[in-house]
């Protein structure tokens, strides 16, 4: 029999030992943590937004059917994850993965920073409530469920935001939304790491804020939509209360003295300019700084924007005896830029809006053009996310961040219209990186077009739609998403032709499909590749864009392969009816015509017939009519028949007053129970070989 060779005792302990715990440390991996999965692609299966500032994936992932906390430093934010995972299925259960939050007050450039580390534990290190509360929702997004069991990424993570201020305004005032809808897009926002919630509270239709001293600003009389909807103190409390839980600081707006029918039509004043008016407002700002403590609520908005009617005037002293009152409360005061202005001596925050620049030396908010309205589902996020929030690179202690506002001003049939009718969601997770990050350059010429195909831009945008996608399909089931990936989409333009203000003028575009054209002695090349679902050919709001014209008729080509016949449906429309002063562009086309402008569309030569509308003709001052299928991404899909193989789609867009925006929309898309979804099998290609562009 061989013998074995002799180790000294300590030795021969040691290794007993070790082979000991490791045989242990498998079973328990065996039983609780099933150890290190397949190999995984990180980066791309568990993308994160808003992009940590620092990450690094792994390529195995974790699964585990428990977890356990190991410490909590921070119990109300560990309580939340516990939530979240027994949510889940998972159990909390001593042999199950450990979760380690612990305080670390040297993490960060702020107080929001956190690492988060993935490896056999879950390690959470944060020098703030803040901090961890974030890492929370860098996990949550990372988190999947497979097989009744957790899974996660190896990744190691060091983050912080750019910005103090990252938020989101909901206009209540002119269109009521119910606790539960705000409830359901605060968490939204929480998400996304976002940090302030905006309530504009008060407007011409309605003051949807309880006042018990003045009940009669609850009156039916009191309003003009939505009567007798309003958030009694309690609702606001709770509010208050689920946003605090959730990192989120409520900002109310009271907004004086213009948006102030529904405050005239409660005690019947014809004008703001009255003596009993101050002392009412001083009352109410009194009411609703007793609602919360200046720790919890420390920031009031006074509005003070529009005022633009007599009944609206007030002297300066009127307005700088609130904001110094509601100071002496030991609150910030917000007013809108533009705005009153106030005396050296009454220093405000200032908010943004339009094209107004900040005041030197003043503390601002950025919310230009960021009015969500307005924006278009496809074109719009890429404004959102080129924008430079603050036109610089980071927040300071005067440039403090921005807010992304929602401007709904027509009446809605129903709350949950504002949702369908207005891309919301797809605003907030675009805008989040923005405003979290920063971008390195003030770049305009990106905000109406995608920049060109293989520039480290394009390529910035393509990853990042790549990564909303991924969310969309995994956190926003059957809700309100109106986005597919379009950046792959190429168009030609050509034009503007001059049809010398009769939209219905043919041009030789519409009879053969050249590389170039003579008319009128000027010759005219086709241009591009321009890349999107929707493009703005002239922005409305005068941001660099593809023309220069004030009118004309331009053209635009792309081709569609598709694998089989098939009938598809697409989204087409010719103009974004923003949601904000009634059909503002208008008046809304008769049946027959896609716009008043009278663009059309072709696919293999065949027109394409526009929807029948509903509510044909409207004026363009029709703000108390609701929209029902106005835009394209509301209303039911275009059917266009596909031949197999290469289809030629050919859109004319003309433009001139009254029209307002210049641009149209064309994307194949699928219609799913759990959503919009991308078609499938489809493939496209320039239309027109040229000198500079070959197919």
């Amino acid at each position: 029999m061989m013998k074995l060779p002799l180790l000294p005792p300590t030795h021969f302990m040691a290794k007993f030992l070790s082979w000991i715990w490791v045989v242990c440390l498998c079973f328990i991996s065996i039983i609780h943590v099933h150890g290190q999965s397949s190999k995984i692609d990180g980066k791309h299966q568990y993308p994160i937004i808003p992009t940590p500032k620092q990450v690094e994936y792994g390529d195995r992932g974790l699964t585990f059917d428990g977890f356990y906390m190991d410490s909590d430093a921070f119990p109300h934010e560990a309580l939340m994850l516990r939530k979240f995972l027994e949510g889940n299925g998972i159990p909390n259960n001593t042999q199950g993965l450990a979760i380690n939050l612990q305080r670390n007050d040297t993490i960060g450039p702020n107080d929001e920073a956190y690492i988060l580390k993935i490896d056999s534990v879950v390690t959470i290190s944060a020098n703030s409530k803040a901090g961890a509360y974030y890492a929370i929702a860098s996990l949550k997004q990372l988190f999947r469920k497979v097989d009744n069991n957790g899974h996660l990424p190896s990744v190691d993570i060091k983050d912080w935001p750019s910005f103090k201020v990252r938020g989101f305004m909901h206009d209540t005032g002119r269109n009521f939304q119910s606790v539960d809808q705000l409830k359901e897009q605060i968490e939204v926002l929480a998400n996304y790491k976002y940090n302030i919630f905006h309530w504009h509270l008060t407007d011409n239709p309605g003051w949807r804020l309880e006042s018990r001293k003045y009940p009669q600003l609850q009156s039916d009389e009191a309003f003009s939509r939505d009567i007798a909807q309003y958030y009694t103190q309690e609702d606001f409390k709770e509010i208050l209360a689920f946003c605090k839980a959730r990192n989120i600081t409520v900002i109310p707006e009271l907004d004086i003295p213009g948006h102030t029918e529904a405050f005239r039509r409660a005690f019947g004043f014809s004008k703001m300019n009255k003596p009993q008016v101050l002392s009412i407002l001083l009352d109410l700002f009194d009411e609703l700084m007793a609602l919360a403590d200046a720790n919890e609520m420390p920031y009031i908005h006074m509005g003070t924007d529009e005022v633009r009617n007599k009944a609206e005037e007030v002297p300066t002293e009127f307005i700088e005896t609130l904001a110094s009152h509601i100071q002496e409360n030991n609150r910030k005061v917000i007013t809108w830029k533009e705005g009153i202005e106030l005396g050296r001596d009454i220093v405000t925050i200032q908010q943004l809006w339009a094209q107004h620049p900040p005041t030197k030396g003043r503390q601002f908010i950025d919310s230009r053009a960021n009015y969500i309205n307005h924006l278009d589902p496809l074109a719009g996020m890429v404004r959102l996310f080129f924008q430079q929030p603050c036109r610089q690179v980071r927040g300071d202690n005067f440039a403090l961040g921005g807010i992304l506002c929602a401007w709904p001003d027509n009446n809605v049939s129903n709350e949950r219209d504002i949702l369908r009718q207005n891309p919301i969601y797809t605003s907030m997770v675009f805008y989040a990186d923005a405003i979290w990050n920063g971008r390195p350059g003030y770049d305009k010429q990106h905000w109406t077009v995608l920049p060109k195909a293989g520039t480290p831009a394009y390529i910035a945008f393509q990853q990042f739609e790549e990564k909303v996608i991924k969310h969309r399909d995994l956190f926003f089931a059957k809700k309100e998403f109106p986005y597919v990936s379009h950046s792959g989409i190429p168009w030609q333009i050509i034009g503007p032709f001059d049809h010398g203000g009769d939209f219905s003028i043919s041009f030789p575009v519409e009879t053969e499909i050249k590389n170039r054209y003579r008319v009128d002695g000027k010759v005219f090349k086709w241009e591009g590749p321009y890349f999107g679902g929707t493009l703005h050919l002239k922005h409305f709001f005068g941001f660099p864009s593809i023309a220069e014209a004030k009118r004309g008729t331009f053209y635009a080509t792309s081709q569609i392969y598709s694998p089989d016949h098939r009938v598809q449906d697409f989204w087409i429309g010719f103009h974004g009816w923003s949601r904000s002063g009634g059909r503002r562009g208008g008046p809304f086309p008769q049946q027959g015509e896609w716009h008043h402008t009278q663009p059309r569309i072709w696919v293999n030569g065949s027109p394409i017939a526009p929807p029948q509308w509903k509510q044909p003709g409207l004026a363009t001052q029709s703000e108390e009519i609701p929209f029902l299928d106005e835009d394209y991404f509301y209303r039911e899909p275009t059917k266009i028949p596909l031949k197999k193989g290469w289809n030629s789609i050919v859109l004319k867009i003309p433009f001139g007053k009254p029209s307002w925006k210049w641009m149209f929309s064309c994307i194949p898309i699928r219609e799913t129970v759990e959503g919009i979804r991308e078609a499938e099998g489809l493939k496209y290609r320039l239309a027109i070989k040229t000198e500079h562009y070959d197919n």
